[in-house]
């Protein structure tokens, strides 16, 4: 009883410290954050080596940062993984760093331009013709514009990356995911996307003053947001989605995009491993996390910090119909 009581108790300390850690910014997406995380009982098992053995997996964004080292690490777990990149020599790049690190590391890159449909398509009809089944998707590949850019399909380039073309690139995906008989889709999101709200009125940003970090957090909000309906849909097919964001990563992404932000927290940032971590955990834990949730250093988060960013079921499938009309898609 007394042990009981013992593990009881500290299964709440835990809880309690990770919520104060939470309520704070800084204290939640930086290295620190993780690493208290860690040390606190009840810290979620790391995968069981070669968990991923026979698994094929594709990450978007595979040429850099974040996606390189979550493309290392599930190839350390045995994963057949394919590095989805808009430019095939930096791929080529990263499959030999990957190669030279990971002994017998079994990697192919896949040309693909997530923004463009064409390029989607084509990515899609290459993957179903190589692979027997696909088991994961990490939805990585991200932009952040320094001004207002549209695809060569005519949508906001940030809305083009980081939901219309990783829900096209999906749904052609499916039977192949269906194969897998437990097929995982992971939204690679960011924490940026608490300050927004989701916009259902303007999702293509033709209002107000067009600015790139609003527009990355605002389709970042978007992704969280479909999350729950796409687990849904996709369910009667053994397919979970998960969103998840990484915290503060040192990246080349970040040093590019936010150089101001890069120089003052730099000391803060976490590496692109400790960035990875929660995606990896999500891509190759067994059994699979619950699906349709949001989730920061492996555990589920809200997607609300702020009570203005709250959206309704309505908006989100508003949202949601508005994406398959871009994409002529069928909704049901």
């Amino acid at each position: 009883m007394t042990s009981s009581l013992g593990a009881r108790g500290s299964r709440l300390v835990a809880r309690a410290a990770d919520a104060v850690l939470e309520t704070s910014i800084v204290g939640s997406f930086t290295k620190f954050g993780l690493s208290t995380r860690r040390s606190l009982p009840q810290w979620p098992a790391d995968p069981a080596p070669h968990s991923l053995r026979d698994h094929v997996v594709l990450v978007t964004g595979g040429g850099s940062g974040i996606g390189a080292e979550c493309a290392r690490q599930l190839s350390m777990l045995g994963a057949r993984v394919l590095l989805g990149v808009r430019t095939p020599s930096k791929g080529a790049n990263t499959a030999a760093w990957i190669r030279d690190t990971v002994p017998g590391a079994d990697v192919d890159v896949i040309d693909v331009d997530v923004s463009d449909f064409s390029s989607v398509r084509h990515a899609a009809r290459n993957i179903v013709a190589n692979e027997l089944r696909l088991d994961v998707i990490v939805h990585n590949a991200g932009v952040l514009p320094r001004e207002r850019l549209d695809s060569n399909d005519g949508h906001e380039i940030t809305l083009a990356t980081h939901v219309l073309g990783p829900l096209l690139l999906t749904e052609l995906l499916r039977p192949a995911l269906r194969a897998s008989q437990n097929g995982r889709v992971i939204f690679v999101s960011s924490g940026g996307m608490y300050t927004q709200r989701l916009p259902v009125e303007d999702p293509e940003y033709h209002v107000g003053v067009y600015k790139g970090a609003t527009a990355y957090a605002r389709t970042k909000r978007m992704q969280v947001a479909l999350t729950p309906l796409l687990a849904q849909r996709w369910a009667g097919d053994g397919i979970s989605a998960h969103a998840m964001h990484p915290g503060w990563a040192n990246t080349p992404g970040v040093v590019d995009a936010l150089p101001g932000f890069h120089k003052v927290m730099e000391p803060l940032l976490r590496d692109a491993r400790s960035g990875a971590d929660t995606i990896v955990w999500l891509a190759a834990s067994h059994p699979a996390p619950s699906s349709g949730r949001f989730w920061h250093d492996r555990r589920e988060r809200s997607q609300f910090r702020i009570p203005r960013t709250r959206h309704s079921d309505q908006d989100v499938v508003r949202l949601w119909r508005f994406c398959c009309d871009a994409l002529e898609l069928p909704a049901v």
